[in-house]
This record gives C-alpha cells, sequence and structure tokens, in this order.
C-alpha cells in the first residue's frame, strides 16, 4: 500500500499498514498479489513477483543512491522509505508515484538499467507533487514539468550533461508532436500550461504540454538567473509549501516575490504570462546542446544513402540514441532497409521495450511483415498505454484496421479499464 508496508508474508494472510502523514486521495493505492520484498539499501527496496524479484532488484540497484543525489539536489527526503513495487504488464501507466511505494510498469525492466529513468521521475514526484501538490487538475503542470525539470536535473548528477541533453531533446520531440496534433484539431487552448478543464476529464490534461512545457519554463528561468539561484529557489519553495496545495497563481506570485523581486528586465526575460497562459512553445524555449544526436544523424544519414549496417558506428549507444536513431527515419522505410537494420541490430526481438515499440511503429507503416508476430505477442502482453497508442494508431492510419481490430479484440481482457476506455473508441469505434 502507499504507506509503511510489512517486508514479509504471514500465515494468517492479515498484514497491517500505517501512513501518519496527510495525503492527496488521488495518492492512495492498495495492491493486492503474490509479492515478495528485497531491500536494495537501508531505506529502499523493491517488492515483485517472485518470479520477477531477481530482475528487478538488479535493476534497480542503483535506487538508494538516487535517493541521496535527490536529497542533495533538492532537501530531504520527508517519506521514510522509498520502495518500488513492480506490477503485472496490465498496468496502462509507467510508473504512479504512490507516496513510499512507487508503483512501476514491468517494460522498465530491460536487464541492463537503461530504462529506470523512469524510477528518476518517480522519484522526484515525492517533492513535486506528493510534497507540493497541484490544488486542481487546472494546475497539473505544477506536479509535472516540475517533476521532469528535477528528474532531468538528478538524471544529469549520476551521469553527465550530455546524457541529460539527449533526455531534454526526446521531450522536446514528443512535446511538438503534441502542439503539432493540438494545431491541426484547433485546440490550441490545451497547449497553456494554465488549462481550463471545467466539464471535462482530467485526462485531457494528461498531455506533453504539463510535462514537456513545464519542465521547459523551469529550464528557461534556470538559464536566465543560473543554476545556483535557480536551485535555491526550488528548494526554498519545496520547503514553504510542504504538505500543502498550490495554484498556478499562487506559484507566480511566490516565484515574482522570491526570485524575479521587481527586477523588470529579468520579468521581461522570463516572459512569465507567455508561458504559462499563452499558446505552443514560445520561440524563446531552451534548445539541448544536440551533440550526442548529431553524431547518430550523422549514422543514420551514412545508412539513408547506402552504408550497410555493419559499417555503422554504434557502439556504446545507449536507448536514446537508439530511439533518436529511429525516430527520425524516413516513414515508411523499405523492406530492404528495414531488414538490413533488423539483420544487423535485431530489433523485432528487442527486449527493450522503448525500443522494440518505436521499430514496430515502423514495421507496421513498412508493411514489414517479419515482424508482425512479435508485434503481436507485445501487444499480447504490454498494457501500458504510452506502447499501445502508437501501434494502434499507426495500424489505423495505414489501412490496417481490421488487424488493429483483430489484435486489440483478442487482447483487450489483458488490458486495464483506462486503456480499454481508449481503444475501445479509437479501434472498435465504440461510443462512451
Amino acid at each position: 500500500m502507499s504507506a509503511e508496508n510489512p517486508q514479509q508474508k504471514n500465515d494468517s494472510g492479515i498484514y497491517h499498514f500505517h501512513m501518519d502523514i496527510p495525503i492527496p486521495a488521488y495518492l492512495m493505492a492498495l495492491a493486492v498479489g503474490d509479492v515478495e520484498f528485497r531491500a536494495i539499501d537501508e531505506r529502499t527496496g523493491v517488492y515483485a513477483d517472485p518470479v520477477m524479484l531477481d530482475k528487478a532488484h538488479n535493476e534497480f540497484a542503483e535506487v538508494g543512491n538516487m535517493v541521496d543525489v535527490a536529497e542533495s539536489l533538492y532537501g530531504p527526503y520527508r517519506w521514510g522509505r522509498y520502495d518500488i513495487l513492480v506490477l503485472p504488464s496490465g498496468f496502462p501507466l509507467g510508473g504512479m508515484e504512490n507516496p513510499k511505494l512507487t508503483f512501476a510498469t514491468p517494460t522498465i525492466i530491460a536487464g541492463d538499467r537503461s530504462l529506470t529513468n523512469l524510477i528518476a521521475h518517480e522519484l522526484a514526484h515525492n517533492w513535486s507533487g506528493n510534497l507540493v501538490t497541484n490544488a486542481t487538475w487546472n494546475d497539473f503542470w505544477l506536479n509535472e514539468g516540475f517533476t521532469v525539470y528535477f528528474e532531468r536535473r538528478l538524471t544529469e548528477k549520476m551521469t553527465d550533461k550530455s546524457y541529460a541533453d539527449m533526455l531534454w531533446e526526446l521531450g522536446y520531440q514528443d512535446l511538438e508532436k503534441t502542439t503539432e496534433g493540438m494545431k491541426e484539431e484547433n485546440n490550441m487552448k490545451d497547449s497553456h500550461l494554465k488549462i481550463d478543464l471545467k466539464g471535462r476529464d482530467p485526462d485531457d490534461g494528461l498531455t506533453d504540454i504539463a510535462y514537456e512545457k513545464g519542465a521547459l519554463f523551469l529550464k528557461h528561468i534556470e538559464n536566465n538567473v543560473g543554476r545556483e539561484r535557480m536551485d535555491a529557489f526550488l528548494k526554498g519553495y519545496f520547503d514553504a509549501h510542504a504538505f500543502s496545495t498550490i495554484t498556478t497563481e499562487k506559484f507566480i506570485d511566490y516565484l515574482n516575490e522570491n526570485l524575479v523581486k521587481g527586477d523588470k528586465a529579468l520579468a521581461e526575460k522570463l516572459n512569465i504570462a507567455g508561458w504559462v497562459y499563452g499558446p505552443g512553445v514560445p520561440a524563446d524555449a531552451p534548445k539541448a546542446d544536440r551533440e550526442r544526436f548529431e553524431k547518430v544523424d550523422a549514422e543514420r544519414e551514412k545508412f539513408l544513402a547506402g552504408t550497410a549496417p555493419a559499417s555503422l558506428n554504434t557502439q556504446n549507444w545507449t536507448t536514446h540514441e537508439w530511439l533518436h536513431f529511429l525516430r527520425k527515419m524516413p516513414k515508411p522505410l523499405s523492406n530492404e532497409q528495414m531488414a538490413a537494420l533488423d539483420n544487423q541490430y535485431n530489433f523485432t526481438t528487442s527486449g527493450n521495450s522503448e525500443i522494440a515499440d518505436q521499430w514496430y511503429v515502423m514495421a507496421i507503416a513498412a508493411n514489414y511483415e517479419k515482424a508482425y508476430p512479435a508485434i503481436d505477442d507485445f501487444l499480447g502482453r504490454v498494457g501500458r498505454r504510452k506502447f499501445l497508442e502508437p501501434l494502434y494508431e499507426e495500424m489505423m492510419n495505414t489501412g490496417k484496421e481490421a488487424m488493429a481490430r483483430d489484435i486489440y479484440t483478442k487482447y483487450r481482457a489483458n488490458y486495464h479499464p483506462l486503456a480499454q476506455g481508449t481503444f475501445d473508441k479509437s479501434v472498435l469505434k465504440q461510443k462512451s
């Protein structure tokens, strides 16, 4: 439970949980199943199905250090323990930041700790979201934008700037795609940080605007005031509003009183109203250093010009470099190009869910039938909406509606009701 948990099974089947800190209702969660616990260090550990425990424990071995690094940035972790519960594959989200016990998708267990950045995000929520909470869902960016910024700062401190820059760039790509979709739907009001969800499903606000535009706004502030002042400001913000809620307007007041402090030149540079109440991505949005991705771009261009994959310089690439390599490929590639890449890099059988999902989108677009059995298997064992949506969407957009319906109908019962609600409308065309 999102509370202090027992760490051992008992014969009675009766378990007690303790939570002495008030939390918002949306952060209360209970999971039931055959789970076991293994400590990482004195205040962190992992719960998982017994058959998954070894893999999970190995994947999250650095989490104890991650908590220490987070504290060095923005102050003490105030929740006692930080544990992770690995959920079944039908869990529709990447993670949920329930206090003391992050609920996590098994899709981040890749065997090489390459996808544990998601844990950095959920850990960061214990400051932004759990400690200081958005007062309404119209202020959702105060939870997620702050958390993405914190996550990237935490990741940078645990790796280096070039690694974090790749995350900023991939996030910017996601944000561009989201805003383009809003332009096509003539719905740019939802690209404001402060949105209006009156009479609407709060899920409508769960877009990359809150996450990526919100984080970019904080990065924009950092670039204008310097990292030292920004860190002192954020640490003070978390302390001043600990265990309370805050609105966008109150945050802006706090920002003006504690950072801008009447500096008109700084206020003009920050363009607070434009970022918070304006559409799209402001022209002064920060851009990440693309040094590592420029090298990836060069290798992609070589491939497209006819260089065999075996001759490309891909040594020591991370998940993020591979994602950028694939994302920016023209669509569709020819079957010959797909086969050449697959034969060299085994994308179809990849155990990395992020890379596999991107590859499968490309396979659907290219009619690369060799990957179809793997796509069927993937959709049958993964329930995370982040991965399901692009695959079903690509099928629906490329004349493969029957394929989408057949696969979805076969596996619908595996999916969480949140996912079912999404795909009943988009794939089965059922009215909600």
